[in-house]
């Protein structure tokens, strides 16, 4: 049907087809809700791992604590921090180190020895001191472990974990993520503490 451009009924149908808004609520719902649901599992991704952080920080810190008591339990104090973070992660893989130093000035500290050619590695004929007792030179001074009384002890738990809000659209998200954690603690004086090594050897 047609009508003269001046004809009333044609203004009529324009303007009723202007006011329609049959269908435009579920047209922009489903322009807007796949970017609203982006959003949200981003921000839900980024909440877990902020909150995770901070449980796994906690954690650790008072593993460390009670480790350095005459009567800590390494283990027990390993478990408790995965008994604590694991409703943030499930499914996570854990995995703890220990290094134990004299004193807070040797923390990264490498073992004395005679850099004669001063590049800072031990080379073949340059002599040094075993100040840890495990038979070389070392880079780094820390004995693995606990360590004894007085000695200061680096404690971090490292997790493997997959976001439990996977994000749509972006599988490259959903991979394995990794947080790490690490407390300085001193142990308790419940003992003489032991000295470092004094014996010489040559590095080859």
């Amino acid at each position: 049907m047609t009508w003269p451009a001046s004809d009333p009924g044609r203004t009529d149908l324009c303007g009723r087809l202007a006011r329609a808004r049959d269908g435009v609520a579920a047209t922009e719902f489903a322009l807007i809700a796949p970017v609203f649901l982006v959003l949200m599992m981003g921000i839900f991704n980024v909440g877990q791992t902020a909150y995770g952080s901070s449980v796994l920080n906690g954690a650790v810190q008072k593993a460390a604590r009670e480790s350095s008591l005459e009567s800590g339990d390494t283990d027990a104090a390993d478990a408790m921090v995965r008994e604590l973070a694991t409703p943030v992660f499930p499914g996570a893989t854990f995995t703890s180190e220990r290094t134990s130093y004299y004193d807070f000035a040797d923390i990264g500290r490498p073992e004395k020895f005679n850099d004669q050619n001063n590049n800072g590695e031990c080379d073949g004929g340059e002599t040094y001191v075993d100040e840890n007792s495990n038979g070389g030179w070392d880079r780094d001074i820390g004995r693995s472990g606990n360590g004894g009384a007085n000695d200061v002890v680096v404690y971090t738990v490292q997790v493997r974990f997959q976001p439990v809000f996977r994000i749509p659209f972006a599988p490259e998200q959903w991979g394995w993520k990794t947080l790490t954690a690490s407390a300085l603690k001193k142990n308790q004086p419940f003992a003489d503490q032991q000295e470092y090594g004094s014996s010489g050897g040559t590095c080859t």
